[in-house]
């Protein structure tokens, strides 16, 4: 993939991003493989939801966002809806290890 300064039309442009677009959801899949490990080491269900953890996860996210010169409020979103999303399937993954 050639850096996206180096980039001189939208072919290259699209390509860069459908490549990083793959790789994230591979990096996404494996995020949420610790969200199983999480509901398999989790002995109280109500341990799932950890609001400070997810405060400080969004925090951290826009922190890094903002680092890198990535608007945080947009990372900030993106984080929310990871989170809440995580959230709801380690709660699946819960209930289906003590069922």
């Amino acid at each position: 993939m050639i850096a996206p300064e180096d980039c001189d039309t939208m072919a290259e442009v699209r390509a860069g991003i459908d490549a990083l677009d793959l790789d994230i959801v591979g990096l996404l899949a494996i995020r949420f493989r610790f969200m199983t490990a999480a509901a398999r080491i989790k002995q109280d269900r109500g341990a799932v939801r950890d609001e400070p953890r997810k405060a400080a996860v969004i925090a951290n996210a826009r922190a890094e966002a903002e680092r890198l010169g990535v608007p945080p409020h947009v990372i900030g979103d993106i984080w929310e809806r990871l989170v809440e999303g995580s959230i709801a399937y380690e709660f699946d993954r819960w209930d289906e290890h003590r069922a």
